[in-house]
């Protein structure tokens, strides 16, 4: 990319806010515009009037912010029932909730939340059974509950969790260190860690971090990943570097030891999918790692190893993946042997137990669970309840069960334990939620897309209803990353269920449900199938009666941001309501921004000539023209460090010059929140509340 001209001219924005009449329209806050103009290729020149709003650290920015916010603030609070439906949230958000249960040592771990706690709970028990006893209570760590755990490791003798803490929702993780014996937390602190595991040996645990930020932590580029040893009782300083790469500044590299403590396994990527993986022998003083996979043409996944065999799941010349086995002296492509090969269903996870392997496949985004030998011979299929996803599945080697949680569309998950010995499945913890599940149902369809291929989609209703043309519809889609969108409950949805609306999932081209085929036909230059797919799926729901597009509302996060942008800006008359939640908007920019460089195997880059030719025909900030747009509630974080909240603030500001309609175009930024994850419970009632006042008026539903 070649830019001729970056000409930069500040005055603060000026805003008037004007109350209407009728259904309390106001005028949106006016933002200052620039003259900036990208030259690309020499040929096309492309304005970027709202670029100051990029600069997350400069006054005038969080000016903007603060005057937008105060602006959605006063929309929302006219709307009568917003009090009330963020009541019912808190009503059905206030019930128990487990994870899986593990085991490490001698002992077993899960979390719980009791219903309204901020953060989850990380418990120790001496069994299954046991009730248990805190371990580590993250709401302790702020008084506003947006201090949250990050990924935790126990060491394998069980006595040492190493665990992450991220602030206000960013991606930047502090790791810290608690004696599980006395509870007692440890001085030793690991600063600056991003996208990384935590793998012990011994008292060495292994991790990935960058170097400190020269500029803003929360949208500087992330290059020059590196792994890690640190001994525990040392200071970082003294941490051993054992893994960079300094002529490829974009790497990332995510280190694991074994079970067994022997071999230490890297993996590298430059993307969002394909690795490459060395192992080196630990047992052995100064030993060479042996590269098992040296390009980025497929995904590779180390289940295990039993002694020297290694258990490789990969899509490796097998789009809907395989197992299989190599040795450390034996390593070579051509010297693997295939123990479970492709079939027609996605194989999504292996695990070890008992001596055997648990399988689990996706069949029409839909788990199935199976036992097989370790040779690969399938012993009996393990029966699971109808349209659900299994999640968490975990076992070791030599355990004679499992343990995994059941989630499906119209119920919390549950969890539930699997013995080896028998094939006997028992749920062992059942959510006591204020939600009907048995009111309800789940049904799959299939459409054909634009170009006729099948698409499944779910629709979940109460039973009793009857879809007409004036059901209310609220439609999701992911469609991306080779990401799976399959059965889960969200409590939020509940209240949207409970008031006579179909909540709808549609299961596009780019995600993972029918494997690689599938993900890459929605990517780079073919990542206008997803689109259409998703347009398909809301004329199908119309076509038969069960919705219309007056009463139609679509909602997708992070790449689904951007399926939402791009579908209101292509079919502005598909819905009534568009809400395109911590979106990539700017589809010629995200490269530049943290980790967005990691996305151009999905999306392409503008600075080659052919995908700039293909973004710039679909980035929803620059196809926004003079029309009349749907009722619009953006949604981001001020701390969002994974897709930067400049993508929102300049699609918003865009969409409240241009739009015609008399609908409103608003933005919402929470503050000291990020991308989504660690989100406290107060903040998510509040989110969540906010957009289904919003998503409820502008359907015309009672509540």
């Amino acid at each position: 990319m070649k830019l001729i001209k970056h000409t930069l001219t500040f005055s603060l924005s000026i805003t008037t806010i004007l109350l209407a009449q009728n259904n309390f329209q106001l005028k949106s806050p006016y933002t200052v515009k620039q003259n900036v103009i990208d030259t690309y290729f020499d040929t096309y020149k492309i304005e970027d009037p709202y670029r100051w709003l990029e600069d997350d650290k400069s006054a005038e920015t969080e000016a903007w912010v603060k005057e937008q916010n105060r602006h959605t603030e006063k929309y929302l609070s006219q709307i009568p029932f917003r009090t009330k439906i963020k009541t019912r949230l808190t009503e059905l958000w206030n019930y128990n909730r487990q994870s899986v249960v593990f085991k490490k040592g001698n002992n077993f771990f899960c979390y719980k939340n009791d219903g309204l706690q901020n953060q989850g709970v990380l418990y120790i028990k001496k069994s299954i059974k046991d009730v248990g006893t805190i371990l580590l209570d993250p709401n302790k760590l702020s008084k506003d509950g947006t201090v949250a755990l990050s990924g935790t490791s126990i060491s394998n003798d069980g006595k040492i969790l190493a665990y992450g803490i991220s602030k206000a929702g960013s991606d930047w993780v502090e790791i810290h260190f608690k004696d599980i014996i006395t509870k007692k937390d440890l001085p030793d602190v690991i600063k600056w860690v991003k996208f990384s595991g935590m793998s012990w040996k011994g008292k060495t645990l292994y991790y990935s971090r960058y170097d400190e930020p020269t500029g803003s932590a929360l949208s500087q580029k992330n290059q020059f990943h590196k792994i890690f040893a640190h001994t525990l009782g040392t200071d970082q300083t003294k941490d051993i570097l054992i893994h960079e790469d300094k002529l490829n500044p974009n790497y990332n590299f995510s280190a694991i030891v074994t079970e067994d403590e022997k071999y230490l396994c890297i993996y590298t990527s430059e993307s969002t999918s394909g690795d490459k993986l060395m192992i080196k022998d630990l047992s052995i003083p100064n030993s060479k790692f042996i590269k098992v996979v040296d390009d980025f043409t497929s995904e590779v996944s180390i289940i295990g190893n039993i002694g020297e065999k290694f258990y490789l799941k990969t899509n490796r010349n097998a789009p809907m993946y395989k197992l299989v086995t190599f040795t450390f002296e034996s390593f070579n492509e051509d010297l693997w042997k295939t123990i479970i090969p492709q079939e027609t269903n996605l194989l999504e996870s292996v695990t070890f137990c008992n001596n055997q392997l648990l399988v689990c496949y996706l069949q029409n985004v839909t788990s199935k669970l199976f036992s097989y030998s370790l040779d690969g011979k399938k012993l009996n299929e393990i029966q699971l309840p109808g349209l659900c996803k299994i999640n968490g599945l975990n076992s070791n080697l030599k355990d004679d069960f499992a343990t995994y949680s059941i989630s499906q569309f119209i119920a919390p998950e549950q969890v539930v334990y699997y013995d080896a010995k028998t094939g006997e499945n028992k749920v062992i913890f059942k959510p006591n939620c204020n939600f009907k599940s048995d009111d309800f149902i789940t049904e799959q369809l299939y459409f054909e897309s634009k170009d006729g291929t099948k698409i499944p989609m779910f629709i979940t209703r109460k039973k009793t209803l009857k879809m007409t043309e004036n059901t209310p519809a609220f439609v999701y889609g992911y469609g991306g990353f080779n990401i799976s969108v399959t059965p889960g409950f969200g409590i939020d949805k509940a209240v949207f269920l409970e008031n006579n609306g179909i909540y709808v999932v549609i299961n596009m081209r780019g995600g993972g449900e029918y494997g690689e085929d599938w993900h890459k036909a929605g990517t780079k230059c073919k990542k206008q199938n997803v689109f259409d797919d998703f347009c398909a799926g809301i004329d199908f729901l119309v076509s038969k009666r069960y919705t219309s597009y007056n009463k139609v509302a679509i909602h997708g996060r992070s790449n689904g941001g951007l399926l939402i942008g791009a579908v209101m800006t292509q079919r502005p008359d598909i819905c009534k309501v568009a809400l395109p939640t911590v979106g990539v908007l700017d589809m010629l920019r995200f490269h530049l921004f943290t980790i967005g460089r990691a996305w151009s195997v999905d999306y392409g880059n503008s600075e080659n000539k052919e995908e700039f030719n293909c973004l710039v025909k679909y980035s929803p900030l620059h196809n926004i023209k003079p029309d009349r747009y749907p009722a619009t509630l953006v949604l981001t974080g001020d701390h969002d460090d994974r897709v930067v909240p400049a993508h929102s603030f300049k699609f918003a500001a865009t969409l409240q010059e241009k739009n015609k309609s008399t609908n409103p175009m608003l933005i919402r930024i929470d503050v000291n929140a990020g991308h989504g994850a660690g989100k406290p419970t107060i903040k998510q009632i509040d989110e969540f509340g906010d957009m289904w006042a919003f998503v409820f008026n502008y359907l015309e539903m009672n509540y």
